[in-house]
């Protein structure tokens, strides 16, 4: 880490670097790999400046001719250079490149041919081929690294070596290379697999050095394209092959090569359709893994499919010649369509295929938030989906060809932007109905689905489907809802609870008659999950679920909020007692909204948990802290008097939170929070002694360890503070700590800093509580502190009317990272539980510059002629404009 002190001394790490090589070179393969992983760690550190002598001495085993060894250089290599293909453009990174490939390309290149003309020698021997693939692989990926960031001059001198050999190796076929096994990869598919992305990259990043190969290498990939099988071990070969074909058909200067209608219609029949096709592999895990299927097929990780990869290509030679493609491929479409007509049961797949195509055909840009943004023209998505979707969603069983059912229910999402509403309207009973689908993928996507399409945006920012709209199906709606949870596989279905969550946030008070029965449903999901918690997103949007019930409810009915707590209060004990982490900073949430509900005094049951939330142990998690603090504000707000009375012995304890957390950089902030909550609402008898103590402590956090944040902080307390007790009990505290200490405040750090105060809500506290200070504080004007009567004036109006000042010192931008220990649950804002902005000033001063002007004109009542002379010897002249502006405004003047 850079300025960082090395934990490891330097004569260790000249010893680890002069023997991990021959190590790593002499061990086991398994081990060679971890060592190899080392070396590319300690590289990313020392590689180059620091261990200049790494490429030579992997350069110079080249020639030993043990394959055992050269696999591990190259190995190390691989892991080494591999950054070069996502690391931004920069002076080091070049140098470092150049640095590699002046040492490196030279003997890489040397190595391939050998290795090459090795293959031909040892043709019939299968071992020794193994070994060599495996080092053409590797070769192959170094390549692609070292030519990633920009062409070299070296490769492309040597163009002429690499491409006929990479173009040789592509067409080779080599029984003894083949497996058996019909889902793992071998070594001669990786090799051609990566290949086909080496010429990828050349095709897109120079394509004019790489054109006189361009033509063969799309030949070479088209007959590997149509040769090759359906099998799973193909996968990732095809899916390459695909993509080099797709990203060379959207280049202007390639697009000869595929303008004959024969080549489009026989790349449609022949790579296009064929890899559609839902195969047995893609019906297993949408029956046995569902999860995955349901990751790759919505969520888009399904980047090497070959679904995925027809799919680009369809899109990029629609960029050319979308007529023509389309016309292709509607002609297939309909075949499939009366194919499976003829015989659904058994024909369904050339249905699911013709929805795919279409899906892909005519989706041109499309977003995870908004579905499909522009569609093709040529292709109408409201007639297929009348003829060709609606029918299989409105069929009697919703258990009947679940392939098509979660096509039908892919497709409504995909282009929900392109249908028009009222078929959307039509959907959503159809959608409802899925839910009680058995298969998880069906009900995963009806649920989804409702979900994308009430988070839709009509005109003037209001839903697209409103709460009225969906009057008819609130009750069936949640019922189905609640009842896919119980369905075997999704009892802890993320994409469902989602659901539940838009519903209750669209539907608002329509979901009030329910809300009993769904608030032991989801108070029962909660206890069974907190048994063993593994679903984070299911998790989060469960309580948010909650919390949405919660404010509805009691929106429409403040006094509900005893029937919630008699619900949850028993699963939030039971979570509180097992120290269910995950859950701890969420229930701590929920309760804040709760109590925050209350109009008058803390119920009991709040009181006696009080005690419990001031342990340690709790606050030594971070992820506790934003909650927590809430939750105990929440009590201060509601309940400062109960605990002056009942519960006194504990306010130690409450300011021995607050001085933990002012220790910190990270969390000083929650502290003030804290701290500014128990100044404005407890007694102030009740927090006398512990006053002087208090400042103490800011003071000494402000002696070690000055952070911007905790000034900011600092500043509002101490206006608060101001407003609160006085300016004159200000001005009292802090010179009983240390006599002329009032000054120093006031000179060294309000007035040069109060522009760094940001809110709307700081910025007034700070206003009116320097107003107090100027204008109700005597010995600001007759002591030795009158001296900063005017600088201090001329701070406040900078405040009021200058920019705020934003800067922060470079040492202070990594504060947060420095003082979190090790992996915690983080803490997770529930949107829902959402707490309203409080201002401690409120009615008392609308208007902070009004209220300046009106204080200083009773001051000046008060000592005539004493304030005008302050003004005009020393306030500069545009602070006084502005002070007359605000006099002028408030009618008043100076006497």
């Amino acid at each position: 880490v850079e300025d960082e002190p090395n934990k490891i001394c330097e004569s260790d790490r000249i010893a680890i670097k002069a023997n991990i090589v021959p190590l790593m070179l002499s061990s086991p393969e398994q081990i060679q790999k971890q060592l190899s992983d080392a070396i590319s760690i300690i590289g990313r550190e020392d590689f180059p400046q620091k261990w200049p002598d790494l490429l030579t001495e992997m350069v110079n085993r080249f020639q030993s001719g043990d394959f055992h060894v050269i696999n591990g250089v190259l190995r190390t290599a691989h892991s080494l250079f591999k950054r070069y293909r996502h690391e931004f453009k920069s002076n080091e990174l070049w140098t470092e490149i150049k640095l590699v490939l002046d040492a490196f390309a030279l003997p890489l290149t040397n190595l391939f041919k050998a290795t090459i003309e090795l293959c031909s020698t040892h043709a019939n021997d299968a071992s020794a081929l193994k070994v060599l693939f495996s080092s053409l692989i590797l070769i192959a990926k170094l390549f692609y690294s070292l030519n990633f960031q920009d062409l070299p001059e070296f490769f492309e001198d040597n163009m002429e070596t690499w491409m006929t050999n990479f173009h040789t190796l592509l067409t080779l076929d080599n029984k003894l290379l083949q497996t058996d096994d019909e889902e793992e990869a071998g070594l001669l598919e990786l090799l051609k697999s990566q290949i086909c992305d080496n010429a990828a990259l050349y095709a897109q990043k120079y394509d004019e050095e790489f054109q006189p190969y361009l033509p063969r290498f799309v030949t070479a990939i088209w007959n590997l394209l149509v040769t090759t099988g359906q099998e799973v071990k193909y996968d990732l070969l095809v899916s390459n092959a695909i993509q080099f074909l797709a990203s060379v058909c959207e280049r202007p200067h390639y697009k000869h090569l595929f303008e004959d209608q024969n080549t489009l219609t026989s790349i449609c029949e022949k790579v296009i359709v064929p890899n559609m096709e839902f195969r047995a592999a893609d019906e297993e895990a949408f029956e046995d893994n569902s999860e995955e299927y349901i990751r790759r097929d919505l969520e888009g990780s399904d980047i090497d499919t070959r679904r995925r990869a027809a799919c680009d290509l369809v899109r990029g030679l629609c960029k050319f010649f979308e007529g023509p493609v389309t016309g292709i491929f509607s002609g297939y479409v309909n075949s499939m369509l009366q194919e499976y007509a003829k015989n659904p049961s058994v024909n369904w797949k050339h249905k699911d295929a013709a929805i795919y195509l279409v899906t892909s055909l005519a989706s041109k840009a499309q977003t995870q938030k908004h579905g499909i943004t522009q569609a093709n023209e040529l292709v109408n998505l409201t007639e297929f989906f009348v003829n060709h979707i609606q029918p299989d969603l409105k069929s009697a069983s919703v258990n009947e060809f679940p392939v098509l059912k979660a096509d039908g229910i892919k497709y409504i999402m995909i282009f929900r932007n392109q249908v028009p509403k009222e078929q959307l309207l039509v959907s959503i009973p159809l959608l409802i109905n899925h839910l009680q689908a058995e298969s998880i993928v069906v009900h995963t996507y009806a649920a989804h689905a409702l979900e994308r399409l009430f988070t839709m945006r009509g005109t003037n920012n209001t839903t697209l489907i409103t709460a009225a709209e969906m009057a008819p199906f609130v009750e069936v709606l949640l019922t189905n809802l609640f009842k896919a949870l119980t369905l075997p596989g999704s009892s802890e279905n993320e994409y469902i609870m989602k659901a539940i969550m838009r519903s209750f946030s669209l539907l608002q008070e329509s979901i009030i008659p329910y809300i009993p029965s769904v608030i032991t449903q989801l108070t029962q999901k909660l206890l069974a999950v907190s048994k063993n918690p593994s679903k984070p997103h299911f998790n989060h949007y469960m309580f948010e679920s909650i919390c949405l019930s919660i404010r509805v409810t009691c929106k429409a009915n403040p006094d509900a909020v005893g029937s919630f707590e008699e619900a949850l209060f028993m699963v939030f004990t039971e979570i509180l007692q097992n120290d269910v982490q995950e859950f701890i900073p969420y229930v701590f949430q929920v309760m804040s909204l709760l109590l925050e509900m209350h109009k008058n005094e803390i119920p009991s049951s709040y009181m006696a948990l009080f005690p419990h939330l001031l342990q340690p142990v709790l606050w030594e998690r971070t992820g506790n802290i934003p909650p927590l603090v809430r939750l105990l504000q929440a009590y201060l707000e509601r309940g400062a008097n109960t605990i002056a009375s009942a519960a006194a012995d504990k306010i130690p304890g409450l300011l021995g939170v607050f001085q933990k957390l002012i220790a910190s950089k990270a969390n000083d902030h929650q502290g003030f929070y804290l701290l500014n909550s128990i100044i404005e609402h407890m007694p102030p008898e009740s927090v006398d002694q512990y006053r002087k103590q208090i400042f103490i402590l800011l003071f000494q956090r402000l002696q070690n360890s000055k952070t911007t944040k905790f000034i900011k902080s600092f500043l509002v307390f101490i206006n608060l503070y101001c407003i609160k007790y006085g300016a004159l009990a200000l001005q009292e505290i802090f010179d009983s700590i240390q006599p002329k200490m009032f000054g120093m405040v006031l000179e060294k750090i309000i007035i040069p800093e109060i522009q760094k105060v940001s809110g709307q809500i700081e910025k007034k506290i700070c206003a009116v509580g320097i107003t107090k200070i100027l204008t109700e504080c005597p010995p600001m004007m007759d002591t030795e502190y009158t001296k900063l009567w005017t600088p201090l004036l001329q701070a406040l109006i900078g405040l009021f009317e200058l920019p705020e000042d934003d800067t922060i010192p470079d040492e202070e931008h990594f504060i947060d990272i420095e003082d979190t220990p090790g992996y915690q649950t983080a803490f997770s804002q529930l949107a829902f539980a959402g707490k309203k902005e409080h201002d401690p000033v409120g009615q008392m001063v609308n208007n902070p510059r009004i209220h300046l002007a009106q204080s200083l004109h009773k001051l000046s009542t008060a000592c005539p002629g004493r304030v005008p002379s302050m003004l005009s010897t020393s306030l500069n002249a545009e602070a006084l404009q502005y002070l007359q502006g605000y006099l002028q405004a408030a009618s008043v003047t100076l006497l």
